[in-house]
């Protein structure tokens, strides 16, 4: 949106049943979908919503400590969507389909405090996870931006 910014893949859609379809180019570029699971972790104060991450790209990290410290979370054995404080931000897990499609409980979606029909601005983060984003400066500018923001629905 600005030269030198962060990289938005494009917009998602929260539908009613919770589920949420990550932008192609990310869906691509971090091979997100290729364990059939992901990694869902609380977002930043200031951009809130969440951040998505696999275990291939976790694990071998210098953030893999989180997984070898959870192993409940590392093995999926932990129910599924139920999210684990670890060092100031929460982890969970849920299935993610071939073409990059999650559900969302309505459990999670309070905990992430995101609701249907909210728009999350996926933003490209580190080369281990991308952000789905549910407020804030990126949001706003988003929200005023001249070209075009795909929309994933």
């Amino acid at each position: 949106m600005n030269k030198g910014g962060k990289y938005i893949f494009g917009m998602s859609l929260i539908r009613e049943d919770g589920s949420v379809q990550f932008p192609t180019q990310a869906v691509t570029e971090y091979r997100i979908a290729e364990e059939g699971k992901v990694y869902l972790f609380t977002g930043s104060k200031s951009t809130g919503g969440f951040c998505v991450t696999r275990r291939g790209l976790l694990l071998p990290s210098k953030l893999g400590k989180i997984l070898e410290e959870t192993p409940a979370l590392r093995d999926y054995t932990e129910k599924q969507g139920n999210f684990i404080p670890y060092k100031g931000r929460s982890y969970c897990w849920t299935e993610i389909t071939q073409s990059g499609q999650i559900t969302l409980t309505e459990g999670m979606m309070a905990f992430l405090n995101i609701t249907p029909g909210m728009k999350l601005l996926s933003i490209r983060s580190s080369d281990i996870a991308f952000t789905m984003g549910a407020k804030g400066p990126l949001l706003e500018k988003a929200a005023h931006f001249e070209g075009e923001i795909p929309l994933f629905s």
